[in-house]
């Protein structure tokens, strides 16, 4: 096993454990209070990672730069109210939909041309997301799925953003407008529902600032090792993971539908990760960049 995929899924434990940090500090801490505890401490370890390497702030592209920031600030805020009330697993297989995100908005937005096979792995991906939200049985449960759904829109509005963005923007910058903006929308929506954090709740927050960061270089680097292809699709050995905390700190075991559904959308997502075949060494650097640059969603 090389390095590379070594990487890959050290970051897809982190991450994993990231999001057990956060459901656990859900038990006594808003979801606003905790994105904006999560953005804070990466702000200020990415001004001094900016500093560091001397990269300077932009005077254009700002308008998009402020977009990629709302997106993820969405996304960051969706993803932990649905990980506070549903079980793990279902959390996470549902940011995994990004994939089919990213190529509908390809189409509608950037007029991208679809290959044929990729509209029958759409439809499948709806297919296994129905089967987890299960909208024919509606209770409170389908509104945080229908949430977590929409954490994987704004995560793939996201990417689109960054694929502009990396043309011109160092990856620092980019992570700042993400981290800082998620700070401010998150710093409005808990100013009347903020809780002080008591005992171990602070450990919780400040482990989940630094934890994000660590397992964002891990990925990065995996990025570096190895094909982009590789990565991706070993990242959803986060899955297991995910179900691991769920099974042993809040009992959580996955019902029949959330594992048809979520074994119908890992494989159509793996599959339409790799829709585009690299026929030439530099078309696969590229491509590895434009996975890299993705790679800050987180």
């Amino acid at each position: 096993m090389n390095n590379g995929v070594l990487l890959t899924i050290g970051s897809a434990f982190i991450f994993s454990v990231m999001n057990a940090l956060i459901k656990a500090a859900s038990d006594t801490i808003p979801t606003a209070e905790i994105v904006f505890f999560r953005s804070i401490i990466g702000t200020v370890l990415i001004l001094l990672l900016m500093k560091h390497s001397r990269i300077r702030f932009s005077s254009q592209g700002i308008p998009l730069l402020v977009l990629r920031g709302v997106f993820g600030a969405l996304y960051l805020l969706a993803f932990v109210y649905t990980l506070a009330n549903i079980p793990m697993a279902d959390a996470v297989i549902l940011a995994y939909l990004s994939p089919f995100f990213v190529l509908v908005f390809s189409r509608l937005i950037l007029k991208e041309t679809l290959p044929p096979r990729s509209v029958l792995l759409l439809l499948a991906v709806l297919t296994g997301a129905g089967l987890i939200v299960n909208p024919l049985d509606y209770d409170s449960y389908n509104l945080y799925a229908l949430a977590g759904v929409a954490s994987a829109a704004f995560a793939a509005g996201a990417s689109i953003t960054i694929k502009q963005l990396s043309k011109r923007h160092h990856t620092y910058e980019i992570v700042f407008y993400f981290l800082f903006i998620a700070t401010l929308i998150s710093a409005m929506l808990m100013a009347d529902h903020f809780v002080i954090p008591q005992g171990v709740a602070w450990l919780y927050l400040i482990a989940i600032g630094v934890v994000s960061l660590l397992g964002q270089i891990f990925l990065t680097q995996a990025f570096s090792h190895e094909n982009a292809a590789v990565v991706a699709v070993t990242r959803y050995i986060g899955i297991v993971f995910n179900i691991l905390w769920g099974l042993m700190f809040w009992q959580e075991i996955p019902d029949s539908l959330t594992i048809a559904g979520g074994t119908v959308i890992v494989i159509a997502s793996i599959l339409l990760s790799n829709r585009k075949p690299v026929a030439a060494k530099t078309k696969m650097d590229e491509e590895k960049k434009s996975q890299q640059e993705k790679a800050t969603v987180r």
